[in-house]
Order: C-alpha cells, then structure tokens, then sequence
C-alpha cells in the first residue's frame, strides 16, 4: 500500500484538548509525566550538548518550571554543570512541580533568584522552563528581562514544551518571547508551534510523545498534513489510459494587465498531469498562446465557462473585479464541475452575499484559497483579526461557506466545512511573492480534473506546493528570489516520487 510509505499524519491539540489528554493520562502514570518528560528533554539536551558543559535552566513558578527541575537534576546526574534560576516561590509551586523541585534539592541542586552571570567560556546551553501552553498575557517586567539576557546567549537555546511568551493555541508572540534553536514539545504538536510565529520562534521542532497514545484518550480536533492524508491516490497510472482519462482543467482569469497569473496557473496544472489545460482570458487582446507552454489551449473566457464537459475549474487568477469578472464568478459557482476560488474571486464572493449564498448551496463543496487579507473580507472581519486565530478564521469560513478552505500563510491551515482542521508544514519564506498562489490553483485544478475529490485535492495541493518550494530553494540555494515558474517543474518531480519513489527516498518530519 502507498500509504506505508508516508509518515503518519500526527495529531495536532489545542491547550483545551492537551489538558484532557494529560487528564486522562495522569491517573495512575508511573513513572509520572513530569518525569518522564524531563527525561526526554534531558536525554535531547545531552545530545546538543555533545560533550560536558555548563548550562542555565530558567524555571517558572508552574508545572513548566517542574520540568524544568527534571531536566536539570539528570543533567546534573550525567556530570555536566548544572545551574538553576528559579523564578518562583517553592511553597506557591503545584503539587507535581513542588515533587520535582524538591527532588531536585534532596540530589544536591540549589536554585538562584535571578539568572547568573555565564561562566568564563559561556554557557553550552541554556533551557527555557518558564512559561509553559497555559500563559495568556504578555511577559513584563522580571521575566521579560531574564527572556532578554536568555535570548543573548551565543548557544544552543532549547525551550521544554514551548517558547515561553509563544500562544499555544494561535501561535501569536504575546510580547517578549524566547528565540529557541530548539523545543521539544511533550505528548503532542500545539497549534502555536507551526502556524504564524510559531515556526520562527522554535527552531527545530522535537516531539517527545512520553508514552502517552493521545488519539486514544481524547480525539483530536486537527493533524499535521503528510502524504499519509492522500496516499490512496498515489497509485502509478493504468497503461491503457489517455488524456481524457485525466480530464480537462480549465483556469479562468487575464484580466488586461493581469494574464501573467492566468498563464501560471495554466502552467502549474499542466505539469501536475490534468489530461488538458484550457486557459479562459478576459484580456482580448492576448495572443492566444504560450510560447513556453505551447500546450495551453486559450479561449475567452465566457466560451470556456460554456464549454462543456470540464471537469474543474479554478477562477481567480488575474481576474479583476470588474462587472465581467462578477458574471464570469457567478456562472462558474452554479456550474456542477469541481471548483476552486482564488484571489478576485474570493473578493467578489466577499462583497457579495449572494454569491455567498450560492457558494454554500453548492452540489459540492468548493475550494477556496484565501491569503488572510481575503479571509478577512470573507469574514466581514481585519486582517490583524484573522491572524489572531488563524483556525477559527478557516474554520468559520469553511462552515459558513460550506467549503474546503486553506488559509494561507506561515503554517497553512486547511478546515472543512465540518470543522477539523490541519496544518501544513512544508514551504519557505522565499514564497512570499508574487505568483505563488496561482501555480497553487493550477495545481489544485489538475488534481481536481484528474477525479481527487476537493478533500484530497487541497491537502496534496498545499503540502505539494510548499515541498516543491522547499526544493527549489534547497537546490538554489535561495533565502529570495524564487520566482513562481519556478515552482511548477518542481511540483511535478515532487509528486512523481512520491508515486514512483526512489530508494533514497524517506518521510521526513520534526524528529522524535
């Protein structure tokens, strides 16, 4: 099976669902967690550590500072110089952390009350056991400073659960906010720690699960997106096939000035395989034809919309907001073909209640892709509003409208119109220009064409489109200066690996 191939898609809770996870888990656990997660963050210290050293463990006044205990009495124990600020009162800790912090002590630990000065050489590294998933409110004060100073060390800086003054839920920076190489996040992936700030802030992610099987004890609300999520369709084409067997995808968009975006698109669905690309244009006076990709075949756009038999449909690219653009956005929704809404589309869908209504009493579900300026005006909401809870902006755009929505941006997030939700990892910050978001309507078209359902199509769709920026930049070298061609050709050898692999070939994912 293909699907034996992928890495799993992991599951991914919010502060609310870790808590009954760890509610459900507690009751009995030997050893407890708190052992067992410090354990695992020690035995991860160790090995950035490589060799004896000094290090700082910054302890907060909750069950985060606990772990922190933990971690600094097996280092202790394994030799290394192990210095502990403690930035609470022992007498106010829970019960689990006041257990660690005097276990800590009875094996010959102390604590300071403000962080120390580093050693002569510096530290090797520094922890950050602070603030864990519960902290809402910004870091002021003393805690901000110790942040600061922590954050200024020229070494390894690994944060136990999350970065402290890291949203957990949203990913927002709540004001100062520790800049880890390193987090290593115990029982399983938060929201916080892949979406917005979040990618910045941890470094290299680690996930420690500690034993602790969370699908079993509490259903989770979102997963990680990985080939795992699509891998039936990763099937090797039938010999006797032809390109009517992988459908006709049809982009419409071109408005004058704008038919760059078009022939993108076009181009992006081209290379994912649909059997043939039609490219519908509201610039007339375009040459209809792509000299690079001779094979797009170009109509205006008003014949392509009429012409029958299309499977899939993506509208938006360069479209405009013009009155034609309107009557272009209106027909497309009432046709029964797969459907995907980009860029204008999405803005004339935004100011326009009944092509809102239309859109959620569809026969099927449509595609949309809004970055989080147009999630905001599908929102009747701002943009800082959207960023703010980047899930449930996908969510309530996906109920409402009744469709498959990602939500573009630092760690996508893809929500149904049932309400779960996934986040995406792949991708790089080279794809924030122009372009990149009509090669993903070309190749969400092409999947659509070739029979995936809208599902399917938009977690490959986006898993896809960011893995093969994430090759172009390796390959090149870039931090920017990726160019949208560019992505296709890359999209098409990620995706026949993965149904043709190569032996070198293997999952790859935060480390455990």
């Amino acid at each position: 099976m293909p699907s034996a191939r992928f890495a799993p898609a992991r599951p991914i809770y919010p502060v609310a669902g870790i808590r009954a996870v760890e509610a459900r888990a507690l009751p009995g656990a030997v050893p407890p967690l708190m052992e067992r997660a410090g354990a695992a963050a020690a035995a991860l210290a160790l090995r950035l550590l490589d060799g004896p050293g000094s290090v700082l463990v910054a302890c907060g006044p909750g069950n985060n500072g606990g772990d922190g205990f933990v971690v600094a009495r097996h280092l202790k124990a394994a030799g290394l110089r192990v210095v502990v600020a403690f930035a609470g009162e022992p007498a106010k800790l829970p019960a689990d952390a006041s257990a660690a912090h005097a276990a800590w002590l009875e094996h010959g630990g102390s604590t300071s009350a403000e962080l120390p000065p580093p050693p002569p050489g510096g530290w090797n590294l520094v922890v950050d056991a602070l603030f864990g998933i519960g902290l809402q409110r910004p870091l002021e004060g003393r805690y901000a400073g110790w942040i600061a100073t922590l954050n200024a060390q020229p070494c390894p800086r690994l944060a136990l659960d999350i970065p402290s003054g890291l949203d957990a839920d949203s990913g927002r920076r709540l004001g100062p906010c520790f800049a880890a190489s390193h987090t290593v996040s115990f029982i399983a992936l938060k929201p916080g720690l892949l979406t917005l700030d979040g990618p910045d802030q941890c470094g290299e992610l680690h996930l420690q699960e500690i034993d602790v099987d969370a699908e079993a004890l509490a259903p989770a609300p979102g997963h990680e997106i990985t080939p795992a999520l699509f891998a039936g369709r990763l099937a090797p084409r039938a010999r006797n096939s032809h390109k009517g067997s992988y459908g006709d995808a049809a982009l419409i968009g071109g408005a004058p000035g704008m038919v760059g975006a078009a022939i993108l698109a076009g181009r992006a669905a081209a290379n994912l395989g649909a059997g043939r690309v039609l490219v519908g244009l509201l610039d007339p006076a375009t040459l209809p034809v792509d000299i690079l990709r001779p094979e797009l075949m170009f109509r205006s756009a008003p014949e392509l919309l009429a012409e029958a038999g299309i499977a899939a449909f993506a509208v938006g690219p360069g479209l405009g907001q013009s009155d034609a653009a309107w009557t272009l956005v209106h027909a497309a929704i009432a046709l029964p073909a797969q459907l995907v809404l980009d860029a204008d589309a999405l803005n004339l869908v935004a100011r326009d209640p009944g092509l809102q209504a239309a859109l959620a009493h569809r026969s099927r579900p449509a595609v949309l892709t809004p970055h989080p300026a147009e999630a905001a005006r599908l929102l009747g909401s701002t943009t800082a509003d959207v960023q703010a809870d980047r899930i449930a902006a996908a969510c309530r755009m996906a109920g409402q409208l009744k469709a498959w929505v990602v939500l573009k941006g630092c760690g996508s997030i893809v929500a149904n119109p049932d309400g779960h939700w996934w986040i995406n990892s792949s991708g790089n910050p080279a794809m924030a220009t122009a372009g990149i978001g009509d090669v993903l309507s070309g190749i969400l078209a092409a999947l659509l064409a070739r029979g995936w359902d809208a599902g399917e199509a938009l977690l490959a769709a986006v898993h896809l489109h960011g893995l093969a920026g994430d090759r172009v930049c390796a390959a090149q070298g870039l931090d920017s200066g990726l160019l949208a061609d560019e992505l296709a050709p890359a999209a098409r050898a990620c995706f026949n690996a993965w149904v043709v692999p190569s032996p070198a070939d293997a999952p790859q994912r935060p480390t455990e």
